[in-house]
């Protein structure tokens, strides 16, 4: 196997930034060492050089969405470093906030002639 299909290569700065965050949200809750804080660093740098010339070119929102996601990991790094935990996770690219309740729903027809669907909890 050769060396260059070892690494996944994105071929957008979207691809890039959908994987950046996948990893963020897998390691977002480890506790933090040395080794974990320098992969985090070095993702950051990768997304203020590599990623950010590339979202350039893709257009304005592309670069918007990417400053706002530089921003939340720069955050997360100050919070776990004060030792507090990191509520929520990332999601299009933004902080979606993990607090908010989870309801169970199962659509259910009553009366199989109509098209009426009732909820039962």
């Amino acid at each position: 196997m050769p060396a260059d299909h070892r690494y996944i290569q994105p071929q957008s700065a979207k691809e890039a930034m959908e994987l950046i965050q996948k990893l963020f949200n897998s390691y977002r809750n480890a506790p933090l060492t040395s080794e974990l804080l320098n992969y985090h660093n070095n993702l950051v740098a990768r997304l203020n050089d590599d990623i950010m010339a590339a979202a350039t070119t893709e257009g304005p929102k592309r670069v918007e969405q990417l400053t706002g996601m530089i921003e939340l990991m720069q955050a997360w790094t100050l919070i776990r470093l004060s030792g507090r935990p990191f509520l929520g996770k990332m999601r299009h690219f933004k902080l979606e906030d993990g607090n908010q309740p989870k309801y169970k729903r199962r659509v259910h027809k009553i009366n199989g002639t109509s098209n009426h669907r009732a909820s039962r909890h």
